[in-house]
């Protein structure tokens, strides 16, 4: 495996904002979607980006196509970089529809998964069993990340739904709460347009208390990132990211990128008066 050095360059200059958590961390975390990576890319991912990454999740239903020989060395190299790494919640629903809960966990274990996506974007469950999935997932001795939202183009999420799943679902298990925003970004708390209003976002974040550390906001475009890196902080967790964009992210996070690097210069300026 490849042996990551220490960063050539000065710290201040790796990071401008002085804050970036190295891994394991808590907040600040990154997942990225894999929607078919090859071995030797996934291996490049994996050399150069690791660090930066802390879940990562096989899109959608892709697993089910995989061979199972490099299915199982795809999770197994994942882990030895420290990384959780599930199937997409899709595959979790249609398997829902077909088998029996235990029966997909089962599955899952078993081909070395640590973490599991709970969701219900295209078919609904009940709260009942939501909370039971959840529950059996950690029983199971899986990290669960649950999601909250639909994969409706005019899906919307409204701040109560949002809280009272947030709560519901830690509650029962789950690590963290994904605010669905598809891979093209124009849902949950995106318009049309991939846009955010960061009015609506401060609310959410204000109301959710201590819990708003455990919420992923998909944001699979530079702008989206932007917007929630400026509003929430660099210790915002995003989810949806693509392989190609992990470094990209990481240097908007750390201030190395023309879209966030003012925010820690003008923190730094004022500290220093």
């Amino acid at each position: 495996m490849f042996n990551r050095d220490l960063p050539f360059w000065p710290a201040a200059w790796t990071d401008p904002s002085q804050s970036r958590q190295e891994k394991p961390r808590a907040t600040g975390l990154t997942m990225v979607i894999d929607k078919g990576l090859g071995r030797a890319a996934f291996c490049d991912l994996m050399e150069l980006a690791a660090p930066f990454i802390d879940i990562y999740k096989l899109g959608f239903g892709t697993s089910a196509l995989y061979p199972h020989k490099f299915l199982q060395q795809k999770v197994e190299e994942a882990k030895a970089w420290n990384l959780h790494i599930m199937p997409g919640g899709t595959l979790f629903e249609i398997a829902l529809r077909h088998s029996s809960l235990e029966e997909y966990l089962k599955q899952v274990k078993s081909i070395g998964f640590n973490a599991v996506e709970i969701s219900d974007g295209t078919f609904p469950l009940s709260p009942e069993l939501r909370k039971r999935a959840i529950a059996t997932a950690v029983d199971a001795d899986l990290v669960v990340y649950s999601e909250f939202g639909k994969k409706a183009a005019d899906f919307r999420a409204e701040q109560e739904d949002l809280l009272q799943t947030l709560e519901a679902d830690l509650a029962a298990g789950a690590s963290y709460v994904i605010v669905e925003a598809r891979e093209s970004g124009n849902v949950g708390v995106f318009d049309a347009r991939g846009k955010v209003e960061e009015r609506y976002l401060r609310d959410i974040h204000q109301a959710a208390g201590k819990n708003a550390a455990r919420l992923i906001w998909e944001a699979p475009q530079k702008e989206q990132q932007v917007a929630l890196i400026k509003t929430l902080g660099t210790d915002v967790n995003l989810g949806n990211i693509a392989g190609g964009d992990v470094l990209a992210v990481e240097t908007l996070r750390r201030g190395l990128r023309g879209d966030t690097a003012a925010m820690f210069a003008e923190r730094r300026t004022a500290a220093c008066e």
